[in-house]
């Protein structure tokens, strides 16, 4: 995905906790950049993922998250997945590849996954 997007990890976890997994996870260096707690925000008692404060456009930015609470602020630009815990057998993410290849030449991402939710 690293070669199609600007991949940057955005997690409510603190960095003393998330940047340890995050160096065992991206072995490749595709996350360009790490955001944690500090740069989401408290609101209604959860940790929100304001993506207009990525300084992108809201058009052709994905967030790919398994709490609905971290974008509430910008559903339109979510795609849900399931929690995981130690499903080693889960392919998920990778059945998503086809998704994620068609929105990195779409627009609009939002009206593209609009189009995939049927609404």
């Amino acid at each position: 995905m690293g070669e199609l997007f600007e991949c940057v990890l955005f997690t409510a976890s603190l960095a003393k906790y998330a940047d340890p997994v995050a160096d065992l996870l991206d072995k490749w260096g595709v996350f360009q950049a790490r955001l944690f707690r500090e740069s989401c925000v408290f609101h209604r008692g959860n940790y929100v993922k304001d993506l207009s404060r990525l300084g992108r456009e809201l058009r052709r930015v994905i967030i790919v998250d398994n709490s609905p609470a971290s974008y509430i602020f910008h559903p339109e630009n979510a795609v849900a997945v399931q929690s995981w815990f130690d499903d080693m057998t889960d392919t998920e993410l990778l059945d998503l590849i086809p998704v994620f290849e068609a929105l990195s030449v779409e627009d609009d991402v939002c009206d593209a996954l609009s189009s995939l939710r049927g609404r």
